[in-house]
């Protein structure tokens, strides 16, 4: 699994309906208030140029890209972290995801009502963000107070947990988002302990019309404008395009893009902005006539790859031999590869690098 991406908004924003365009997955889409209540969930494949390059020289009889898994949870209200319609069942489905992609809607549509009867992506955005920062207030006002009683009576480490609750609380309470906090050591530990929704990475996902594809439209300055006083991201997408082009044959769909203008599809973008803001990268591997692209967290260790594909190769890691994808496509081959000195010996210190072709050693 590349990652887990969360998609969020209030309701009739066009979640499902750009979940619909990237998953091919077919969920419920209507102009009314939670049509979602349970989250659908969507698997696609990371589209990777790299796969079909490596493809085209040693013919694999099977190519496995990595994935990334879509979940669209339903629309948050103002008052969600009260349970403000059934807010903290969807609330609780955000936990479990790495990154957010909050929808904002960007287009006018009569048919399709808003939540606040107008379109304003700053208020949609400051309200669902709004009742983020409260459910993580509610989470940390439950540790203060279990830690709280423990820490009277108990010992110093309970007492630093404390410390550290009332940090994160304070600087909530001012409306801002965790993710601006930063902790190293053991307080970082009980920082990621915490769960909060607010220390999840968020690209916002303008939902415009055509007309705004290129992000001229006003309602996509204002998000981009939003984000760029955060240092957050933005993509740009028009959901019902989305859609509708993932009902056409995958032989179609460039050609259809294209004849739009349209450099890359809204999963290619999605993909591309969620891999940087969870700084993962792609190394790959050609076992027995299969090509495997494999995700991990940029700064990884060979013997904590080679874990990712199997613990067993993780314990009994020897050495990885290791070709960049540049070398690998300039000799054509690993046995040229390695008779021009290209294929390296590495140890378990190595550190992967973005697009490693990579063969693991290992005794079990």
């Amino acid at each position: 699994m590349g990652f887990r991406c969360g998609i969020v908004g209030l309701p009739n924003v066009g979640k499902s309906t750009i979940f619909n365009g990237l998953t091919f997955a077919g969920a419920e889409v209507a102009a009314y208030r939670f049509t979602t209540i349970e989250p659908n969930l969507g698997v696609v494949h990371v589209p990777d140029e790299r796969l079909d390059r490596i493809a085209s020289l040693i013919h694999p009889k099977e190519v496995i890209p990595t994935t990334l898994e879509f979940v669209d949870i339903a629309g948050l209200v103002k008052g969600a972290s009260k349970g403000e319609g059934l807010g903290n069942q969807f609330l609780g489905h955000i936990r479990n995801v790495d990154a957010i992609a909050h929808v904002v809607r960007c287009f006018d549509n009569e048919n399709v009502s808003h939540e606040y009867g107008s379109i304003d992506p700053k208020r949609d955005i400051e309200v669902v963000e709004m009742e983020l920062i409260l459910g993580d207030l509610q989470v940390l006002e439950k540790r203060r107070a279990k830690v709280g009683r423990l820490a009277k009576v108990s010992d110093k480490k309970e007492a630093e947990a404390l410390e550290l609750y009332d940090e994160v609380w304070e600087f909530l309470n001012h409306g801002k988002k965790a993710i601006g906090l930063s902790y190293e050591g053991n307080k970082k530990a009980l920082f990621d302990e915490l769960g909060l929704l607010t220390a999840k990475p968020i690209l916002y996902v303008a939902n415009g019309d055509e007309a705004q594809l290129k992000g001229d439209g006003d309602y996509v300055r204002e998000v981009r404008d939003l984000a760029e006083g955060e240092g957050g991201w933005v993509v740009v997408i028009c959901g019902d395009l989305e859609s509708e082009i993932a009902q056409l044959d995958e032989a179609d769909r460039d050609e259809f893009r294209n004849s739009l203008g349209l450099e890359s599809s809204g999963l290619d973008q999605l993909v591309k902005v969620g891999y940087e803001i969870l700084n993962l990268i792609t190394f790959f591997t050609t076992v027995s006539d299969q090509l495997r692209a494999w995700t991990v967290v940029k700064g990884t260790r060979s013997p904590e790859a080679a874990g990712r594909i199997h613990s067993d190769m993780e314990r009994g890691f020897i050495r990885a031999e290791v070709v960049s994808f540049p070398d690998f496509i300039h000799c054509g081959s690993e046995h040229a590869a390695r008779e021009r000195g290209l294929l390296r010996s590495e140890g378990k210190e190595y550190v992967v690098q973005d697009g490693d072709i990579i063969h693991f050693r290992f005794n079990v």
